[in-house]
């Protein structure tokens, strides 16, 4: 179980948030990360069988790696695309919390009404 937890958790999971941060920064499509993750799934479970004896076919601890790299990927994706929404184009959006962006409200909405007297 330990095993897991620092190779999986740690080693891969920092390994799947940097991948879906790069997918992020190159404006990559969202599902990409499935792909990437599942691969990375497939590299955690032969690592844990080469070192640690690790059953290499099973596919319940394979679906596991793979919702906890999903999970990090996505977490890292949507951060930095958060983040780079912000950064390019901060005439239309601003920040909305850690994982989000929302429109900018145009500043010509907040003058008052000019006044016929």
């Amino acid at each position: 179980m330990s095993q897991f937890l620092v190779v999986t958790v740690l080693l891969f999971g920092a390994a799947a948030s940097l991948s879906g941060q790069a997918l992020a920064r190159n404006w990559r499509p969202a599902w990409q990360i499935v792909v990437y993750t599942a691969l990375l799934a497939a590299a955690d479970r032969f690592l844990l069988y080469a070192l640690f004896g690790a059953d290499l076919a099973s596919l319940v601890a394979y679906a596991a790696a793979w919702v906890i790299l999903l999970a990090a990927a996505s977490l890292g994706y949507r951060v930095t695309r958060a983040r780079r929404m912000v950064a390019q184009y901060p005439w239309l959006y601003e920040r909305a919390g850690p994982f989000g962006w929302r429109e900018r409200r145009s500043p010509m909405l907040d003058l008052p009404e000019a006044r016929a007297e």
